[in-house]
């Protein structure tokens, strides 16, 4: 596809080019906590305030075509960095420019005007639009850049560049948050559910859970499965081998939501309710010997831990 007509597509869908590479989009949640209504469920787990978050991704190329996900696979793979590099400086200054662009149209009578101005001074950086963020070479240097202005990161990763995470590790620059996507409890579901391009798939993943289990004290790690009903919701022995090999501060088991492009590949039969969610993570606790801590219903998600702890909640300066 022609990547004029790749990022036409990508803006009609809500994105922003901050750069050559990389771009913004609003989440619904930073919408609605605006409104005074639902929030994330970040918000419940660990404090993160919904309407001063910024989601975006320093590139939109991902080495995956998971089942479940909502991307337009073609259209997000047209762009390239085949231009250059967009610089980390620049990629945070004009996300900050172009959020604040897009949520000028919502002053108005229908918001809470506390959280429209505080929602002006952007406090954390969701690393996660589309795309897998590690292929992005300053990757380190940006989270760096944004711990130096007090933005907390949250990085999220399918796991697939295990050397791109240790880098961060070594370099001083890991995220406040670092998510490792667990989509299968072993190989054979992994290649059918991910459709990884590369060869080597389980193994640089293996590699990512062992890197997790090292950074383990040097930043928040967590794992997140998300859940298909008659797809990936099995196997929770398997699971927990992989869970225990991480050794994670937290594992959330989130519903998979019938969005964008998923709906040709997937029925709205697999998505799984409150209920089934509730169900397989309380087999994958009692495997584990952990606990459910916490849980948002309309979310359908559930945070599992070995114990409970006030540390979850995130320390927000300004």
């Amino acid at each position: 596809m022609e990547v004029s007509l790749a990022k036409k597509i990508l803006e009609k869908q809500g994105y922003r080019f901050v750069g050559n590479h990389s771009v913004v989009k609003v989440c619904h949640y930073t919408k609605s906590s605006i409104k005074g209504k639902h929030l994330c469920y970040k918000n419940k787990f660990y404090g993160i305030q919904s309407h001063r978050c910024a989601q975006m991704s320093p590139q939109t190329f991902c080495n995956n075509t998971c089942d479940f996900c909502w991307r337009d696979i073609e259209t997000s793979d047209s762009i390239t960095m085949d231009n250059g590099i967009d610089d980390p400086d620049e990629i945070i200054d004009r996300t900050i420019e172009e959020q604040n662009k897009l949520l000028n149209g919502f002053k108005g009578s229908n918001i809470k005007l506390d959280k429209y101005l505080e929602s002006k001074k952007i406090k954390h950086f969701a690393i996660s639009a589309t795309g897998e963020p590690t292929i992005y070479p300053k990757l380190g240097k940006l989270i760096k850049k944004l711990r130096k202005r007090n933005i907390t990161s949250y990085l999220v990763s399918n796991g697939q560049f295990p050397d791109a995470i240790e880098k961060l590790y070594k370099e001083n620059s890991l995220p406040t948050q670092l998510y490792v996507s667990l989509d299968a409890p072993n190989e054979k579901l992994y290649k059918k559910i991910d459709h990884p391009i590369t060869k080597d798939y389980w193994e640089r993943f293996n590699k990512t859970l062992e890197i997790l289990k090292k950074i383990k004290g040097k930043t928040r790690t967590v794992l997140r499965i998300t859940a298909v009903k008659d797809l990936n919701m099995c196997n929770e022995k398997e699971y927990c081998k992989l869970i225990k090999k991480a050794d994670s501060m937290f594992l959330e088991v989130k519903g998979y939501s019938w969005l964008g492009a998923s709906k040709a590949r997937l029925g709205r039969e697999s998505v799984p309710s409150f209920k089934e969610i509730k169900s397989f993570s309380e087999k994958i606790s009692k495997e584990l010997n952990w606990k459910i801590v916490d849980y948002v219903e309309e979310s359908r998600v559930c945070l599992i831990m070995k114990e409970d702890s006030k540390e979850r909640f995130i320390q927000i300066e300004d």
